[in-house]
């Protein structure tokens, strides 16, 4: 007597979840193959207070003031985790916007439970390109 099968996810609802899912993987497989062509560590891999280089596509970017200064910050994610990148005294950045490929390095922290890289030297990259 055999058990039956867990009800799949069915229908429209469903189809479009595993396609936006399987999408995302895709993409995150991308940028971790981009990591190695730019001399970059995984963020995921990153620990506080030491210096790195990370690499990946910026999520969003938000003028956020901390302690009544301007500070531009950008959410990079590399496909294993999100790094906060916060320049200081900044308003805004050419280049710097979501959906740009970008290279960064500094000390990174950790504020309030996420991995923080302020003031890092970046480069912007070409949209796929190494």
């Amino acid at each position: 007597m055999s058990t039956p099968e867990p009800a799949k996810r069915g229908g429209l609802r469903g189809f479009f979840q595993r396609l936006a899912s399987s999408q995302a993987d895709l993409e995150a497989a991308e940028l971790q193959e981009d990591l190695d062509r730019q001399g970059a560590t995984p963020i995921a891999a990153c620990g506080e207070r030491r210096r790195f280089c990370v690499a990946g596509t910026l999520r969003t970017v938000t003028l956020r003031p901390r302690g009544g200064a301007p500070a531009l910050e950008a959410e990079l994610y590399d496909g294993s985790d999100v790094i906060d990148l916060v320049w200081l005294g900044r308003r805004k950045i050419v280049g710097i916007e979501p959906g740009r490929a970008v290279r960064a390095e500094g000390l990174v922290s950790l504020q309030d439970g996420r991995k923080v890289m302020f003031n890092p030297r970046y480069e912007l990259r070409p949209a796929g390109g190494p």
